[in-house]
């Protein structure tokens, strides 16, 4: 009996397998096909006086994609549909990956909806979203209980609240 040497490494890639033989088998598509999630990769980048997301979506239109802001939160969904195609000979395979996506980006307070803008070409949805005014200090001039202002008057500084 010959001495082998443990390899963890070894058995991590024995229980890959394993997991993989497993969700394979699980994530078929009525064709026998694999359904894989697809989550469009993004870029998220500040200028001077805006963010810029940048979504590519190959193969899309811009009819294919709905962009929605609720409650500071900009949500970006669609879908790529399948275009499946039979071939009688030979091996068909496809790794493209296709289906309903849904990204959600929460959005600094303060921020106008209504100024995000939005263009699609080329595959690749680009939206501007204008960054919000930087709250500045309000200085409120206080005077004394006889009305009027004079050496008993008072300047503070503070934030100014809207009731």
């Amino acid at each position: 009996m010959a001495v082998v040497r443990w390899d963890p490494t070894r058995e991590l890639e024995g229980f890959q397998s394993d997991m993989n033989r497993l969700f394979d088998g699980l994530f078929r598509s009525a064709d026998g096909g694999s359904v894989r999630r697809w989550i469009p990769p993004t870029e998220l980048r500040e200028e001077e006086s805006e963010l810029v997301l940048t979504i590519d979506l190959p193969g899309m239109t811009e009819s294919d994609v709905d962009v929605e802001i609720n409650d500071n939160v900009l949500t970006v969904s669609g879908e790529r549909k399948n275009e499946h195609e039979e071939r009688a000979d030979g091996l068909y395979r496809s790794e493209r990956t296709y289906g309903r996506f849904t990204r959600s980006f929460a959005l600094p307070e303060g921020v106008d909806a209504d100024a995000v803008s939005g263009e699609f070409e080329k595959g690749v949805l680009e939206l501007r979203v204008p960054k919000p005014a930087a709250r500045k200090p309000k200085r409120v001039q206080i005077r004394s209980g006889a009305g009027e202002a004079g050496d008993d008057a008072k300047t503070i500084e503070g934030s100014a609240t809207t009731a």
